[in-house]
């Protein structure tokens, strides 16, 4: 007797690699602990995050701190999505310099063009760049191809290592600090919302950038400016 689908194996290896630290023999073992076999895709159709979690807890299939972003992904594997998007935008026309003293910002998404992704799970980043006048869409990259990398981590850094930032609903301290190494600042935002939204805030900051991100933007904020002015007019 068949113990498990090809389809229902297929899933639960996507959503063990929307959570780090599972590997998908375990996964495959609690679940059919939790489901009974043989495993099909009907019954891991029936699965939420509280299930997943319940299957998962305290287990050393994963760790204690797994993010609600991963998990919510993974179910959705196990529910049948593939990771394809239909309502995902599409990149605008953009010519590289057409926005003098813009950004190139990268977004962690799950779902069309919201900012509700976790670094190290999210099927792609949307790139966009981010200037004073416009934010324009300028890439999809999905991620599917650094996850069969040696450092999944290091290879999504990669991905994104053309960008000034990056957004992401969470990320790990260990995959934050090789974004670092990757010259991308990492910003959480830990609220799902469309990616825009965080966008258009950081657009208002342009014009007089806060230290941080004069430092990102390669230019000086306005207020060590001042400070330079002030010290030279003491000094003579």
């Amino acid at each position: 007797m068949t113990t498990i689908t090809k389809a229902a194996a297929f899933r639960i290896a996507l959503a063990a690699r929307a959570m780090d630290a599972v590997k998908p023999a375990a996964l495959t073992v609690k679940l059919a602990e939790k489901l009974g076999l043989p495993l099909t895709e009907d019954k891991l159709a029936t699965l939420t995050v509280a299930d997943l979690k319940l299957i998962l807890g305290g287990e050393e299939t994963v760790e204690p701190d797994v993010d609600s972003a991963s998990l919510k992904l993974a179910v959705r594997f196990l529910w049948g999505e593939n990771g394809d998007d239909g309502n995902v935008p599409k990149p605008e026309p953009y010519v590289e310099g057409e926005m003098p003293g813009s950004l190139r910002v990268a977004v962690a998404s799950n779902s069309a063009d919201n900012l509700d992704g976790h670094f190290g799970s999210a099927p792609r980043f949307l790139v966009y760049q981010v200037g004073t006048e416009a934010i324009k869409l300028i890439a999809v990259r999905p991620t599917l191809v650094a996850d069969d990398a040696e450092d999944k981590n290091v290879a999504r850094s990669e991905l994104i290592n053309d960008c000034q930032i990056v957004y992401v609903q969470s990320i790990g301290g260990p995959a934050a600090a090789k974004v670092v190494r990757a010259n991308v600042h990492p910003i959480k935002f830990p609220q799902p919302a469309p990616a825009r939204e965080a966008l258009a805030r950081l657009q208002g900051t342009l014009e007089s950038p806060p230290p941080w991100l004069a430092r990102v933007m390669g230019v000086e904020a306005r207020s060590l400016a001042r400070f330079a002015e002030e010290e030279d007019e003491e000094t003579t």
